[in-house]
């Protein structure tokens, strides 16, 4: 049994349209732990004519490892799994247009954590600090790091949906899952001040995080961090008409859809064109 998004039919349009894959999760933030983690991975690609302006439908692709194992698609992946997800061009964009803090990692993923790249999956990572980024990707963050510490507060302290029960058992929480609450709140001050992310996560704060993740620093300690990146955040985001211009993010309110969409456009064109797909000229 697969999953929705793990069909062979899924595979085949993930792997014959990919134009970027890398290294995600803790491996790019520097922040992994050897018995804790396994291997992330994400991707774009882009599907054939039918999927688009036909009657067929991808939005991703999706393959764990762990799904091997005995007990399939009930097994939850651990340390030295592989865990891969390909997204469709148009959902990628969509969701880096709307800020969201996973998906935009790619666009600053350094040389050493690129899987496989192409000339468009290039293009596309250029488009991130003209085009995609604005400041509504700080409301994501901050979003996401709200979501996370009310999630860690539950149920007294052992967090909502515990998956990690082994961490909550020797540190008193899910250390794992705090380290990316605080290590939300850094980065999202990173990239609405300077308008990229940097990876892996700089010191101190990436020793910081893995003396997190294996008990060296309290919830109580993290919690302290996190609320520190969340209020300024919410300053870099300011629609106030009070606040200061020394405060806020040098990113626009709103990404250029216009822009994404023509780029989308003459993308899409020139791959099927490419790959013998599509009559159009390409532009």
């Amino acid at each position: 049994m697969t999953g929705k998004h793990a069909t062979d039919e899924h595979r085949s349009i993930a792997e014959s349209g990919l134009i970027f894959r890398c290294l995600v999760g803790s491996g790019v933030h520097g922040i992994s732990v050897a018995a804790q983690d396994d291997r992330d991975e994400m991707g774009v690609c882009i599907e054939p004519p039918e999927y688009v302006i036909g009657l067929r439908k991808f939005e991703q692709y999706e393959w764990h490892s762990a799904w091997e194992r005995p007990g399939g698609l009930a097994n939850r992946s651990g340390p030295g799994d592989l865990d891969v997800t390909v997204y469709s061009l148009r959902k990628y964009m969509r969701l880096a247009l709307a800020g969201n803090p996973t998906i935009l990692l790619p666009l600053f993923a350094p040389d050493d954590a690129i899987v496989t790249i192409n000339g468009l999956g290039r293009e596309l990572r250029d488009l991130a600090r003209p085009v995609i980024l604005s400041r509504q990707a700080g409301m994501r963050f901050a979003g996401y790091l709200e979501a996370q510490r009310r999630s860690l507060l539950s149920r007294d302290g052992k967090g909502r949906d515990v998956t990690r029960p082994e961490l909550i058992e020797a540190y008193g929480f899910d250390t794992k899952f705090c380290a990316h609450m605080v290590r939300l709140g850094l980065q999202g001050v990173e990239l609405l001040s300077t308008g990229r992310i940097t990876l892996p996560v700089p010191e101190p704060w990436r020793t910081w995080l893995r003396e997190l993740r294996v008990g060296e620093h309290t919830m109580t300690e993290a919690l302290e961090a996190a609320e520190g990146f969340e209020a300024k955040l919410l300053r870099l985001t300011s629609t106030s008409p009070l606040a200061s211009e020394a405060d806020l993010s040098p990113l626009p309110f709103e990404p250029n859809h216009a822009a994404a969409d023509r780029w989308l456009i003459s993308a899409y064109q020139r791959s099927w064109a490419e790959r013998g797909m599509f009559a159009g000229n390409g532009r």
